[in-house]
């Protein structure tokens, strides 16, 4: 199981916290462990990245309600930021939670550079794509391995995600000289107030492509295909949505990745139907059966199981096999098969069999006659729940 620390305790902050205090704890665990106030500290990079990992998933309103739900095991095949992002991945995606870049403003200016200049921007992040996945009972149940295709923007080939014919097409942004952000200084009657935006020429890059790569035609990225493998974790049900970081489209010129968000859903069981982590079996027997008691073969998730019907078991009747049902996406826990028992009634008779039911009738046998420790149908469905 997964041992990574619980994201409302990364931020501090309980569920029922809202986005602006989810936000104002990320912002101050950001600024604690921000690598410019703690260099070469190993640790503090760590608690850096696990913040930014805990902020993308509850700044986003499905990510929290599916990590509120299932927990890590909720989020797929997704690394977060703490597995698959670099640092300058984070402060692309994130800075711009403070209205002003915070890795920049807060901390001289130094950026991820340390060099006391204004950090470049990276491109603009690609969009997350969904696809739906479709699963059996047995791929639910033991989990599965998916490969499939997605037509996506992906990375230009030509030239690596820069955009330009090549390194030297590039000159520095004239209109913020570099900084990829306008400071303006304005008086107020309360005395002077600067404001700072994103440079509009060169969208906060810093630097402007004086010669188009003729390929992506400077986007630095291309509409083309990808093969994903996906793995899907055993006990997933039916509108979970997992999620892989990075595996979006790709961002233009250099930009980070957007996500690839997957949407389970389950393909009906001819025979079998699920209840949470259980599933049930109808089973139906003939009155002679019932009565004599037999041993049938009913299906299972993963095969066939033989039971036996003791004699004189009614209809209504559930057996109970330990284990056959589907484990628990979050836990260790694993669901049963439920087994209820119907005593088929003939419709028709012919006049033999009518004959001789009749001569049955009256007999004390066929009279019904519960015992006292005989569950009714209320308490039969408690005892399956409890």
């Amino acid at each position: 199981m997964s041992t990574k620390r619980d994201f409302y305790e990364i931020l501090g902050v309980s569920k029922t916290s809202s986005q602006d205090e989810i936000k104002k704890a990320y912002r101050k665990v950001a600024m604690q462990y921000h690598p410019d106030r703690n260099p070469g500290n190993k640790e503090a990079e760590e608690h850096f990245k696990e913040a930014a990992e805990a902020y993308e998933v509850l700044s986003d309103p499905d990510k929290r309600a599916q990590y509120d739900r299932f927990g890590h095991a909720g989020m797929g095949n997704r690394g977060g930021h703490g597995g698959n992002m670099n640092m300058d991945d984070i402060f692309s995606n994130f800075g711009d939670i403070f209205g002003e870049d915070i890795f920049g403003s807060f901390f001289g200016g130094g950026g991820r550079g340390g060099g006391g200049g204004s950090r470049r921007g990276r491109g603009t992040r690609g969009s997350n794509l969904r696809v739906k996945i479709k699963l059996n009972f047995e791929e639910i149940a033991k989990g599965a391995n998916k490969k499939i295709k997605v037509k996506k923007h992906v990375t230009c080939t030509t030239c690596s995600g820069l955009g330009a014919k090549d390194k030297n097409a590039f000159q520095t942004c004239t209109t913020c000289q570099g900084s990829g952000q306008v400071r303006k200084v304005t008086q107020t009657f309360l005395g002077q107030m600067q404001t700072v935006t994103t440079c509009p020429t060169c969208n906060g890059e810093g630097q402007i492509i004086t010669n188009k790569c003729s390929s992506c035609k400077g986007e630095g990225r291309q509409y083309g295909e990808e093969t994903v493998s996906i793995d899907i974790p055993a006990g997933v049900m039916e509108g979970m949505q997992l999620s892989m970081s990075g595996k979006g489209n790709a961002g233009e010129r250099g930009g980070a990745p957007g996500d690839l968000l997957i949407l389970i859903e389950e393909e009906p069981h001819p025979e079998l139907q699920r209840d949470g982590l259980n599933v049930a079996y109808d089973l139906y027997i003939s009155f002679p059966d019932a009565a004599f008691g037999t041993q049938v073969e009913v299906p299972t998730i993963d095969g066939k199981a033989k039971i036996k019907v003791p004699p004189g078991t009614q209809s209504g009747k559930i057996f109970r096999l330990k284990g056959k049902g589907f484990p628990s996406v979050n836990s260790y826990e694993k669901g049963d098969q439920l087994i209820h028992v119907n005593v088929w009634t003939p419709q028709t008779l012919t006049s033999e069999e009518k004959s001789m039911l009749e001569k049955l009738q009256d007999s004390g046998n066929f009279k019904p006659n519960p015992e006292k420790s005989e569950k009714g149908f209320f308490e039969k469905v408690k005892d399956i729940f409890s």
